[in-house]
């Protein structure tokens, strides 16, 4: 029997319910794009890579085996377990309630083929070729770096050497990762990523490139940084290309110098494409300046993941508290209410305006603001969790005069 010709159509998901069966990598490609789609995903799988793990406030997680009743009102499902046993249950099951149904072990048992899908501007291209992923992706790679820099010879012009690439992804968006960035993704044979590496670029991925997942979750499960380099280095000794992708930028309080180092130190090649930084990326998506003409001269980036007093940490918040410029705190929401008492004890004023951006640049974005003395009753109000950027200032105020009583600041 000949195989079947695809009939290509694009799916509106939004608040439709899709379940995805299987807790591995399949499924962490999988999912960040149902979310973007805006679709009610559910996951079942007894075990969930971390990443998926992080994604628990976006999408239901059901830590169990597949049991036939869960695609009860689902509209797409994807069977992305290990079993083919257990793929092949999943399938009947959406047969038989006449569920388009992808499966990531035997495309010919399924009765729906996800494309290789890449995204520029408005334009969405999608490709299939006849249950050859790797041609597809190929294919699909030209087709978006044509439209991205006017050629269509994306194979001949990605550099495939050995070696360590470590990529800044910026904050989150992925319409904000650089074309360095996306060549990279595309010429990689291994790819180890972050939680907040931006996760849509991961379905984009050849089929063919292993995935490591490397996700810290906030008072969770992480992977420790001896570990990532060994990771990185192991595979670029074996031959390998490997990305390493992080959200932000590698040099900003991402660890990234430590990463070059050990690549040094093991002889390994490695080159760095800068992300742009949360901490000033974030804040002007929100559309609150780091700085502003007869506001302030300096804006000062600092690490909040330890408390003032902390015996480790390095910052002198006296000092900090004294300076009249602009602060962006990263990695603070838990230690934010230590840090704006220590602040107006430093003497920062009290009524100073304070802005917290959280998922910024995220479909899911929202500033709460505040002042240093309203701060910690503001976050618990609001129940902020991370990631979010914490902006420091009168820049606050420019950005939302009315809030903070004041006149709007002169433009021109």
């Amino acid at each position: 029997m000949s195989d079947p010709t695809p009939y290509l159509s694009g799916l509106i998901l939004r608040d439709r319910r899709v379940v995805v069966v299987g807790g591995g990598h399949v499924a962490q490609r999988r999912v960040p794009m149902l979310i973007a789609a805006g679709a009610r995903v559910t996951v079942v799988s007894p075990v969930v890579t971390p990443a998926l793990e992080g994604m628990g406030g976006e999408i239901t997680l059901e830590l169990r085996r597949f049991e036939p009743t869960d695609l009860d009102g689902a509209w797409y499902v994807i069977a992305a377990t290990d079993d083919h046993a257990a793929n092949t249950l999943v399938s009947e099951a959406a047969e038989e309630r006449r569920i388009f149904c992808v499966r990531s072990d035997d495309a010919t048992e399924a009765t729906a083929w996800t494309p290789a899908v890449g995204r520029h501007g408005t334009a969405t291209v999608g490709v299939l070729g006849n249950r050859e992923p790797r041609q597809s992706a190929t294919l699909r790679d030209d087709i978006i770096t044509a439209l991205r820099d006017g050629h269509l010879t994306a194979s001949g012009a990605l550099d495939r050497s050995p070696g360590v690439v470590l990529v800044g992804g910026g904050p989150g968006d992925p319409e904000l990762v650089t074309v360095a960035a996306r060549h990279a993704l595309a010429s990689a044979d291994v790819v180890v990523a972050d939680r907040l590496a931006p996760r849509e670029l991961l379905d984009e991925l050849d089929p063919g490139v292993e995935l490591i997942d490397v996700a810290k979750l906030p008072r969770g499960r992480s992977a420790l940084q001896e570990h990532i380099n060994e990771i990185i280095v192991d595979r670029a000794r074996a031959g390998k290309r490997v990305v390493r992708f992080k959200g932000g930028d590698n040099f900003v309080f991402g660890r990234g110098y430590e990463e070059v180092l050990a690549c040094e130190a093991a002889g390994v090649p490695v080159t760095v494409i800068p992300g742009l930084s949360s901490s000033v990326a974030v804040p002007g998506v929100a559309q609150i300046p780091v700085t502003h003409r007869g506001i302030t001269h300096e804006f000062t980036v600092v690490s909040g993941h330890l408390p003032p007093g902390h015996p480790e940490s390095l910052v002198v918040w006296p000092a900090l508290a004294q300076l009249r410029g602009t602060l962006v705190l990263m990695m603070a929401v838990e230690n934010a209410p230590h840090i704006a008492a220590a602040l107006v004890e430093g003497g920062r004023p009290a009524e100073t305006p304070v802005a917290v951006v959280v998922e910024g640049t995220m479909p899911e974005e929202r500033t709460v603001l505040a002042t240093l003395g309203t701060l910690a009753d503001e976050l618990a109000a609001h129940e902020v969790r991370p990631p979010a950027i914490i902006v420091v200032g009168e820049v606050v105020a420019v950005a939302h005069p009315v809030h903070y009583g004041r006149h709007a600041a002169p433009r021109g």
